[in-house]
């Protein structure tokens, strides 16, 4: 079974586990380090995710991908919270942080810079919105390499 094809079929058995659980699929990593092989998974719960949410979602799993037999390679299986500086993928991801402040990432130079932090707005199909102190920023959403949340210590 290719990458492409784990991922996918991880991506839907952990979308099936979480919903059943009570929590969010956030992303699902599949790759090789160091000569062993990683499934990583990321879940999400509101209040936060704890040890004890990161031990039932790798029990059932577990279970399930050892009875698909899916991965034909020995890997270690690790389930955890994505954590505080974590891309925001998906729009659930953007939605949970409207109001918040972001940084975005761009790949190409806007204003002399490929770099901005400010209030998320909101966002559509086609685009990311920020608000600056200085002004409102239309981002096209294939120009964004990485939206996450700004941290403040």
């Amino acid at each position: 079974m290719s990458k492409k094809d784990i991922l996918s079929s991880v991506k839907r058995l952990g979308e099936e586990l979480t919903n059943q659980l009570g929590y969010e699929l956030v992303d699902v990593e599949y790759l090789k380090e160091r000569g062993d092989y990683f499934l990583r998974v990321y879940i999400h719960k509101p209040g936060g995710v704890n040890l004890d949410d990161c031990q039932a979602m790798s029990e059932k799993l577990g279970e399930k991908l050892d009875e698909l037999d899916l991965i034909d390679k020995a890997y270690y299986l690790e389930v955890s919270s994505p954590g505080l500086d974590r891309p925001l993928k998906t729009d659930k991801d953007l939605d949970r942080n409207l109001g918040k402040e972001v940084e975005v990432h761009l790949y190409q130079a806007v204003d002399g810079t490929k770099k901005f932090e400010g209030n998320l707005e909101t966002y559509d199909d086609s685009a990311i919105y920020i608000r600056t102190a200085d002004r409102e920023y239309r981002f096209p959403r294939d120009g964004v390499s990485l939206v996450r949340l700004t941290i403040k210590f």
